[in-house]
């Protein structure tokens, strides 16, 4: 086999927790706003991962309020793929093929830890619940041995 046709290995995603020192839900929704502001500057359209319709919801209103001037171009994800292929989706449900790449993951769920998926950004307040979840994820990663960082806000 030529090593033009040798299959290369897969490359499992980096993972980056973002843990704040607040337990207050605003702002966490205020700072995965600015990173999902951060990514999409840089030329990324992410999934926000969502644990319902309602988060979807709230997070939607927050990335059209959340910083005067700015502008993301997002939607809630219902099943169907934007017209726009340069739009952040937001949602509950199974990510679509083209916005794997990067998961901001604000849920309780794991989110795809194989190819295609590059990055997984979880964002976790300092309540107990959210950091009880967080561990678990945590733990599904390692066992998944995936390069995991995190980062204390």
């Amino acid at each position: 086999m030529s090593a033009a046709t040798k299959l290369l290995p897969a490359v499992l995603p980096e993972v980056s927790f973002y843990v704040l020192a607040t337990h207050d839900q605003q702002q966490r929704q205020d700072f995965a706003c600015k990173l999902i502001e951060k990514i999409y500057r840089s030329g990324h359209f992410p999934y926000v991962m969502t644990d319902s319709a309602e988060q979807a919801e709230q997070i939607d209103k927050a990335l059209w309020t959340f910083r005067a001037g700015s502008f993301i171009p997002h939607q809630i994800y219902r099943g169907e793929i934007p017209a726009f292929t340069g739009t952040i989706l937001i949602g509950s449900e199974n990510i679509p093929d083209g916005w794997q790449k990067i998961v901001v993951n604000l849920s309780s769920f794991y989110p795809p830890t194989t190819a295609p998926t590059e990055r997984i950004l979880e964002i976790l307040d300092n309540s107990e619940e959210c950091k009880q979840a967080g561990r678990q994820r945590y733990r599904h990663y390692q066992q998944a041995e995936l390069a995991i960082t995190t980062h204390k806000m």
